[in-house]
Formats: structure tokens, sequence, C-alpha cells
């Protein structure tokens, strides 16, 4: 399955481990939320940890271990439902979370522009035909009117911006 990470399609550095498999000594995982809430602890002493984080569940019972994961995979497991933006949406806004932020599950390319805006920065695809149009439909779009959690920019504050500039220079 193809990885589209900052734009481009990326090497998966992650190893996904199923439930009841053995860890891997070492490298980067991805595990599931409730093996990793079993004994978090001793997996994040194990090295570079990433959580594959139903919507079904509260992402309050990953805030105390944020600083320390890699990354974060939301599950959308349908593409009708958007719980996982709502949870994106948190992690980064409320909670500050700066790690990969990962969309997995149903990731359609017409969400493309939806997801990075909640706050998504890497996106497992089912289709390299999906990867490769990732770059095209984040270039169509350069100007946004809602504040969201990917960082850039309002339309109404680049303006705001503008005037007092304008205005500090006279």
């Amino acid at each position: 399955m193809p990885l589209v990470k900052n734009g481009r399609i990326a090497t998966d550095l992650f190893v996904h481990v199923a439930d009841g498999a053995e860890l891997p000594g070492d490298g980067a995982v991805l595990i599931t939320g409730a093996r990793f809430l079993d004994n978090p602890e001793a997996i994040l002493k194990r090295g570079k940890t990433g959580v594959i984080w139903p919507n079904s569940r509260a992402i309050d019972d990953l805030v105390p271990y944020l600083d320390r994961l890699a990354a974060v995979a939301l599950v959308f497991p349908t593409f009708r439902d958007g719980r996982a933006y709502s949870q994106a949406r948190l992690l980064r806004e409320r909670h500050g979370y700066d790690g990969e932020l990962r969309a997995t599950g149903q990731v359609l390319r017409d969400q493309f522009v939806f997801m990075s805006r909640a706050g998504f920065d890497a996106f497992e695809v089912k289709k390299d035909t999906d990867a490769d149009a990732f770059a095209e439909t984040m270039k169509r779009y350069s100007v946004f009117y809602q504040p969201t959690g990917d960082g850039r920019i309002t339309a109404l504050n680049r303006r705001m911006q503008l005037r007092h500039s304008e205005s500090a220079g006279q």
C-alpha cells in the first residue's frame, strides 16, 4: 500500500504488527490502540512506536503518551465516516501533537485536501494512481477561508497582515 507523506510518495518506515504477533527488536512499528494500551510503557521503551487508533475510541486515552509516539494512524473505516477528522483536529489543535498523523482505511483522493486541512501529513492509499494524484490535488488550492489544523493562514488573516504591513509602512 503506497504511503504519501509531505506531498510525495514515500517509503513507509513503520512495520504494521498484528495483535498477537511478536514485536521486532528494533525499527519503527505501528500497532493497534488496544495492544498499545495493554502495556504502553513497555512498548514505548522498545523504540519508535506508532499507534493505529480507531475512530470509535476517545483520543483522551492516548493523550498521556502523545509526546513519546512517533505516529498516530487514524482510521477511516468508510469514506462516509468522518470521526477521524475530529480526532485529527483535537490531536493537532487541542493537544499539540506534532508527530506523524496518518490517515488509513478508506482514504480517497477527493478527500486529500480536507484531510490535510484537518492536520494529516501522511496518507495510506490503496492505489499508486491515488498516490500520484496527491501532489496535483494539493497544488489546486492555495487559499482557504476556514482555520484548521494544518497551520496555514486563512484568507482573512492574510488580508489583515497585508493591511497591517501597509499601514506600518506609511
